[in-house]
């Protein structure tokens, strides 16, 4: 059977703006970029963007069957070795407990000093809405982890206090009001994307780096992000591509 240029569906979605150098990724655990938008960030390195990875947790309570105090450290060197095949070195723990992120003070202030520190001008997460699509349906497989919610509100929370600098003023840092805009991926309201034809490989090598995961979940195949990227390439008008939804401050 042919492809006929008919029967795909029209582009609706626009590239992500790619004339900014510096990057921070801000999410809630180890792997939680690899789902994804780990190919968009393989991308950019490639490009020679400056990529930095924050993570809120350890991902230290992901594990039922294992105790956190292994389960932590053993994530965070998956993560950092993951970060190595997306062409990212500086990667930071932030050390708050997983599984119980709230958006408040606390994570506010942790995530608008590492805005301040790292003084990026894009900032990419994932997906903070109740669902992955967009449904209703509480504890349902499609309702998304509290951590993911929480730290996003926060984060967007953290955009704006890391350039007032009569907030969280103990930080000492310089505050920063240069983020052009945050990348959530894998949202249920996509407004751009990212052609990923020539990293979607990258991007599944550093999914593949989180072993001790993989091998706890009941479906650990990391084939689905070619399937996502593929069923997405087309709202791009590309082959693959991976979603965002942008957010301006």
């Amino acid at each position: 059977m042919t492809d006929d240029p008919t029967d795909r569906p029209a582009a609706d979605l626009s590239p992500v703006p790619e004339d900014w150098t510096r990057g921070l990724a801000v999410v809630a655990h180890p792997d939680d970029m690899e789902y994804g938008a780990a190919s968009a960030i393989a991308r950019w390195t490639a490009q020679g963007k400056d990529i930095r990875y924050a993570l809120a947790t350890s991902g230290e309570a992901g594990i039922s069957s294992l105790p956190p105090e292994q389960v932590g450290l053993a994530r965070e060197r998956e993560q950092r070795a993951s970060c190595l095949v997306v062409g990212v070195t500086d990667v930071e723990f932030l050390g708050f407990p997983d599984g119980t992120l709230v958006a408040d003070l606390h994570l506010r202030r942790a995530l608008a000093g590492c805005i301040r520190r790292h003084r990026p001008e894009v900032i990419v997460s994932i997906n903070y809405h109740d669902s992955w699509d967009g449904h209703d349906g509480w504890g349902g497989p499609s309702w998304n982890h509290s951590d993911h919610r929480a730290l996003g509100i926060a984060l967007l929370d953290a955009v704006r206090d890391a350039d007032n600098p009569w907030v969280f003023r103990d930080l000492e840092v310089e505050p920063w009001g240069g983020v052009r805009f945050v990348a959530f991926n894998a949202s249920p309201n996509p407004t751009h994307a990212v052609d990923v034809g020539d990293h979607i490989a990258t991007g599944v090598a550093s999914l593949l780096c989180h072993e001790l995961y993989l091998e706890h979940l009941d479906d650990g195949d990391p084939g689905f992000i070619r399937t996502h990227a593929r069923a997405a390439g087309p709202r791009l008008g590309t082959e693959y591509a991976t979603t965002f939804e942008l957010k301006s401050p």
